[in-house]
């Protein structure tokens, strides 16, 4: 079932995920899909159990929106869908939950869950951009390698005593800095949906300092975002790198500051002109050149910022993209083989709280 939008909007039929991915969340996404029957496998067995048994838990507990029940954010659903060209419209469930958050659930047929605390939270068109958010992981796919992540640090908390464990925190470390790119894709996926840069700029602002607007500033939030990045000393850089591990968000003042720079950019226009990567394009998509995409943003992210620290990271991110280029190089250096591509499967979270 389709809908079209209830205000103008730029609709951007065959969009890939690949067009608003962030380059270090798409890098390895392609990757990923290029292991030939990796994904299937991992959505398969998922599906099998876990999946049904969670849509089983909220179709019990919580209300599915439909013309009948919340159908103003049923229409939003619609929209998103009809803005972003989903193939499957997926179902959406408000559940009585104080805590701010959203999330998608599922990888073979994903789900999206709301909290009371979200909608109660969000005006209507910011409440569009979490929903768009939403539905950037449907398209992306990111359940399943979310669930992989999952397992791993399971898997990694039961033979912690042992000396495996250290490759397999690394591992851990990698994908956790994937998971917080994979927030900032959807944060853009968002925008693309609402079309809307003060409304999506106030949903971030509200997740960090709840509903008060007449209290915030858009040029202090900016400025906070810019102390954060340009801390003193060795020391704090130090610090931030360990209040990250374990957290698969980024922080507030990052996401704001991030979105707020791609909705000023170049990307961002191009996409809504109609200049945007395609799903029918997904399988030809080459890895060594998304490693090498993510490198580069990577390094202007460094020459934007003023962390003393930021020396450290560029060493483990050459060694990572090197390694990821030569993993992925086919026998003439064109990437590696073709596979099943394309922007499928189901997601992770949203702009709220610890799933958001």
């Amino acid at each position: 079932m389709t809908s079209v939008p209830d205000r103008s909007r730029v609709r951007l039929p065959g969009i890939s995920s690949r067009a608003y991915e962030h380059p270090a969340d798409r890098s390895a996404l392609v990757a990923l899909r290029k292991l030939s029957g990796f994904d299937t496998l991992l959505r398969r067995l998922a599906s099998l159990f876990n999946d049904r048994s969670l849509r089983l838990m909220f179709l019990a507990s919580a209300v599915r929106t439909n013309e009948q029940q919340f159908p103003q954010i049923h229409q939003m659903l619609l929209d998103g869908c009809y803005i972003l060209d989903l193939p499957v419209v997926p179902e959406l469930y408000i559940s009585q939950n104080p805590l701010v958050n959203a999330m998608t659930l599922g990888t073979d047929k994903p789900f999206i869950v709301i909290t009371t605390g979200m909608v109660d939270l969000m005006d209507p068109e910011e409440l569009r951009f979490v929903i768009g958010h939403e539905l950037g992981h449907a398209l992306s796919g990111h359940a399943v390698y979310r669930t992989m992540l999952f397992h791993l640090i399971n898997l990694a908390a039961r033979i912690a005593w042992l000396p495996v464990v250290l490759p397999a925190r690394g591992l851990i470390w990698a994908l956790e800095e994937w998971y917080r790119k994979s927030e900032l894709s959807c944060d853009r996926a968002g925008l693309l949906a609402g079309q809307d840069v003060e409304a999506a700029r106030r949903a971030l602002m509200k997740t960090a300092g709840g509903h008060r607007l007449a209290e915030f500033s858009h040029d202090a939030f900016h400025q906070q975002a810019r102390e954060y990045d340009a801390v003193p000393d060795v020391r704090e850089g130090l610090l931030k790198l360990l209040q990250l591990q374990g957290n698969t968000h980024p922080f507030a003042v990052i996401r704001f500051a991030e979105l707020d720079r791609w909705a000023a950019d170049g990307d961002y226009r191009e996409i809504l002109a109609g200049h945007y990567a395609r799903r029918e394009d997904d399988p030809d998509a080459s890895p060594a050149d998304e490693f090498k995409a993510a490198y580069r943003s990577y390094s202007e992210s460094w020459n934007r910022s003023q962390d003393p620290l930021i020396g450290a990271a560029r060493v483990v991110a050459e060694t990572a993209v090197g390694t990821g280029q030569r993993l992925f190089r086919g026998p003439r250096g064109n990437g590696g083989s073709r596979g099943n591509g394309g922007s499928q499967g189901g997601g992770g979270s949203s702009p709220g709280d610890d799933d958001s």
